[in-house]
């Protein structure tokens, strides 16, 4: 039997619990695929939308690279912003706070994350 497991982004988990924000999807990629080596989320913003929270990684180390799948938008971070869109990828360091604003159209990312020198311990 393979050790493949194939899926599109709509069929993907989402977290729908206490804290999520309707104009946000956050679709757990790497627990829906059984992925253990490293952080992996689908963050899809809905057009226009400002409510993803602004933060860093400083408590866990954790750096992250970022692809933009489709759409546009704008990553703000230390005052200044970045036009971002479909194509681009992104890596933004563990002490870096980092907000991401969607475009008209909206914007979604792929989040790839895990620390530096250290094995990789999955949420449950």
């Amino acid at each position: 039997m393979s050790d493949v497991l194939v899926k599109r982004i709509e069929e993907l988990e989402y977290y729908q619990g206490e804290g999520a924000i309707p104009s946000i999807r956050f679709f757990q990629a790497a627990k829906t695929l059984g992925v253990t080596a490293w952080g992996m989320n689908i963050l899809d913003l809905a057009p226009r939308c400002a409510d993803y929270p602004e933060h860093d990684h400083i408590k866990d180390g954790q750096e992250e690279v970022y692809v933009v799948l489709r759409g546009k938008g704008t990553l703000r971070a230390d005052g200044e912003e970045w036009p971002i869109e479909a194509g681009q990828l992104i890596r933004v360091g563990p002490h870096q706070r980092r907000k991401f604003l969607a475009g008209p159209e909206g914007v979604t990312l792929l989040a790839i994350g895990s620390t530096p020198g250290q094995a990789y311990k999955p949420r449950r």
